[in-house]
């Protein structure tokens, strides 16, 4: 009977923060935004690799930066990290969307 609990419980531990994600839509509209403006380079997934050699996925952005931090960079224009990135400019919603977002993805 403890085979079948936890494979249930992992299979809850998975689905349930991606459920919690499609469910939230300011995360949902982060993802949108994250995906047309940054997975050309960047792994924007939790398991996904960046394209880019130098832009890291953004599940481990958190171990470079604390996530609060990236909010300034965002503010301000992003116009460092990999060498050939994109200046970026978001309003102040989409940039708590982002944050949302890549905070979604933290262990």
């Amino acid at each position: 009977m403890a085979r079948p609990f936890a494979l249930t419980a992992l299979l809850l531990a998975v689905a349930l923060p991606a459920a919690a994600q499609e469910d939230d839509p300011v995360i949902a509209y982060g993802r949108a935004l994250v995906e047309a403006n940054c997975a050309a380079c960047h792994g924007i997934g939790a398991a996904d690799g960046s394209h880019h050699p130098d832009a890291p996925p953004f599940r481990t952005l958190w171990e470079r930066y604390p996530i609060d931090a990236l909010e300034e960079s965002f503010v301000e224009g992003i116009t460092t990290g990999h060498p050939d990135m994109p200046q970026f400019t978001a309003t102040p919603q989409q940039i708590a969307a982002i944050i949302d977002y890549i905070a979604s993805l933290q262990p």
